[in-house]
């Protein structure tokens, strides 16, 4: 896959009127086994082939870990009723403290990915992760859910941050869809995490509209078409793509903010998975950088780059 090439810029086109529900939350029993087919697909010949290999065997792993763990139990329901009054995520992510179950799923998932074939890097961080003990690994945990993120330990943090998508992917899946809210645009209802990235999709009832998706738990958010996702301003919002590539990946930038977060037409390709094809395209993010734009969406997978 080519990505050089200037980026052009298109002008907005608001879609038709529809009904979109608040919130969608996740089935982590296809969810992560998609992801790694979609790295598959997007892997041969792909400039980052190698990484995008690696990532289909790191999600598949997330994949046949939720598999086989015990049932998560939920906040109760006066819980998360409290939490969306007082305008909060239930699955607040900064006040997060690992469980039985959390350190189960990571361990379990590790154990997996030992399993497979790994680039050395990655082996090494998993025989570190798993020769921590529970209170060192803790401080992992809280570093990466607070975003502070050590340059010498990327890889762990980035593991670390896949096993806790299994946990509260699985937890948000429980959840009641119907009590949840917007929190605010940019701002996941269910855990309070950045978006990866948003999507114009074509569900029935919600065809042409905008859901961003979470980095840690999945769930989706409608969120009103041409508005920036950082700043909320809806004034001199461009989008901007790699010419002559597919118009299905842009970048939605803010002149106000200077920033960008990609948006997928899946309503155009529907072979086309945030998480996924967001490393995919990081060629779109090279060329924005380099024309001084800041990245807003955050993806665990391209903490690297």
């Amino acid at each position: 896959m080519s990505e050089s090439g200037s980026a052009k810029v298109y002008t907005p086109n608001i879609g038709e009127a529809a009904k979109p529900p608040p919130v969608v939350l996740p089935y982590p029993a296809s969810l992560f086994l998609n992801r790694s087919k979609r790295f598959l697909a997007l892997a041969s010949g792909h400039q980052l082939e190698g990484y995008l290999r690696f990532l289909a065997t790191v999600t598949r792993a997330q994949h046949d870990t939720q598999a086989t763990l015990a049932e998560v139990v939920p906040p109760p329901a006066e819980v998360v009723t409290k939490a969306v009054t007082h305008g909060m995520p239930p699955l607040s992510r900064t006040s997060f403290k690992p469980d039985e179950l959390a350190e189960t799923t990571l361990d379990r998932f590790l154990e997996t990915l030992a399993k497979a074939e790994l680039p050395a890097e990655a082996a090494a961080a998993v025989k570190t992760l798993q020769s921590m003990t529970s209170e060192q690994r803790h401080t992992v945990v809280k570093n990466v859910l607070n975003e502070t993120i050590e340059q010498d330990r990327i890889a762990q943090h980035v593991l670390v941050l896949a096993g806790l998508q299994v946990h509260f992917t699985r937890l948000a899946a429980k959840l009641d869809q119907s009590a949840l809210k917007s929190v605010a645009d940019g701002i996941c209802p269910t855990c309070g995490s950045r978006p990866l990235a948003s999507s114009v999709v074509n569900w029935p009832g919600a065809t042409n509209t905008r859901f961003c998706t979470c980095s840690l738990c999945a769930t989706m958010w409608y969120v009103v078409r041409v508005k920036c996702l950082l700043c909320g301003s809806n004034e001199s919002i461009n989008f901007r793509l790699i010419e002559g590539q597919p118009d299905t990946i842009k970048a939605e930038t803010c002149d106000k903010c200077h920033g960008y977060v990609k948006i997928f037409y899946q309503i155009k390709d529907p072979t086309l998975e945030p998480l996924a094809d967001d490393v995919a395209s990081l060629g779109l993010d090279i060329l924005l950088s380099e024309d001084g734009w800041s990245r807003g969406g955050y993806n665990p997978f391209l903490l690297g780059y």
